[in-house]
């Protein structure tokens, strides 16, 4: 588990604010950056990246995944996002769920409210641990999990 205290914030604010400098916003003029340190010390970031069809817009949490994946993968320990003014901002619900799918355990978020685990706020979430455990008592024919 990472420690907030162990984390450079105003490096991964700054990547961050560099994504968001890099968003593709025609329609919103809302640009959104991302950054996060990797479990190996690597640091991804992503931007928001609009679409006519508004449904079909990427986040900057979406677009920071998507190079996660793409530069090797590996779990989540630190984010931060900023807005436009490169002030802190907190994703919203869809974004915390696709944080936690990639997260190590204990992710510490940059939040409006202070630095806060995923499990914080996110509580009691369903992903990849879940379905970890589940299927480990699966294979003993033990059911189903109720948590992480």
């Amino acid at each position: 588990m990472t420690r907030s205290d162990e984390i450079d914030w105003e490096l991964l604010r700054e990547r961050a604010r560099d994504a968001m400098a890099k968003a593709y916003v025609p329609y919103s003029e809302y640009p959104v950056g991302a950054a996060a340190i990797v479990d190996d010390g690597r640091v991804v970031s992503g931007c928001n990246v609009e679409n006519a069809s508004y449904g079909v817009t990427l986040c900057a949490e979406c677009s920071l995944v998507s190079a996660l994946v793409m530069s090797g993968g590996g779990k989540l320990v630190a984010f931060a996002c900023v807005d436009g003014h490169g002030e802190t901002l907190m994703p919203c619900g869809r974004c915390r769920q696709l944080l936690f799918e990639h997260s190590a355990e204990g992710m510490v978020l940059d939040t409006v409210s202070g630095f806060k685990t995923i499990d914080e706020v996110l509580p009691d979430a369903f992903g990849p641990r879940t379905l970890a455990v589940y299927r480990g008592q699966a294979d003993e024919s033990a059911g189903p999990s109720k948590g992480e």
